[in-house]
């Protein structure tokens, strides 16, 4: 049984399950996570997670340091359309992935709790315009949660707008927005991530300019204590 804090996750997220447009769904999804990222309610999920409320053997299984930098950790799974996560980012902690512009399977919203996020945005182009990158097509693999990537030839991308997200602001993006993020402060920035929407796509798309990438990257998950421990870090990073 979810603690109380988790299940009013739970309801929230409940009302994002209609056949929303994906511009509504997205402008839905953010102002449920600025509600769940206020700092007395995200310290209260956090402290009742890391009493070992709820599901923290799922919920590890599903949390990691992700290539892009940040430690992804999974803090509510609403069902199969809505997943609430944190993200830890720390200065001068870029992953082997860093420079990757992405999209994602879903529409997201993102709040910034502590910190600050910058954030790129791009387009394709067919033009000519812009700059030229490698293009792979990701996905998960089958019977483990590793990423793959396949090859789908050259591309050029534009860069349309550069953003700096500050504490307390809140940012939503639908599905196919190629973007890149990163933290630009010398303390770790905090940030809740609510992932959501049933029409999941099956692969998402990373650009690069950095050179090739191996053909998989293997994801290696946390183990309950060692999730515990992390959720006991966030919430010490967030008395601060």
């Amino acid at each position: 049984m979810g603690g109380r804090q988790a299940e009013a996750v739970r309801r929230l997220c409940a009302a994002l399950d209609g056949e929303l447009p994906e511009r509504d769904r997205v402008a839905a999804a953010a102002a449920v996570v600025t509600e769940c990222g206020s700092p007395r309610r995200l310290s209260e999920l956090v402290a009742e997670l890391a009493r070992g409320e709820d599901d923290p053997e799922g919920c590890a299984r599903l949390s990691y340091r992700h290539v892009l930098g940040f430690d992804k950790l999974l803090l509510v799974d609403a069902g199969p359309r809505h997943m609430l996560r944190v993200h830890v980012w720390h200065a001068g902690g870029g992953g082997t992935g860093a420079e990757d512009i992405h999209n994602h399977r879903s529409a997201l919203a993102s709040h910034i709790v502590r910190g600050r996020l910058c954030m790129d945005l791009y387009e394709t182009r067919e033009d000519g315009a812009g700059f030229e990158a490698a293009r792979y097509e990701e996905s998960l693999a089958d019977g483990s949660a590793d990423w793959l990537l396949e090859p789908a030839g050259p591309a050029r991308l534009r860069l349309t707008h550069t953003g700096r997200y500050a504490a307390g602001s809140t940012y939503a993006l639908p599905a196919h927005t190629l973007h890149r993020a990163w933290c630009d402060t010398s303390e770790p920035t905090v940030t809740l991530f609510l992932e959501t929407g049933a029409g999941r796509r099956r692969h998402t798309d990373v650009f690069t300019t950095a050179g090739p990438h191996a053909g998989a990257a293997a994801k290696q998950p946390l183990d309950v204590p060692g999730y515990l421990a992390a959720l006991n870090g966030l919430a010490e990073l967030l008395r601060r």
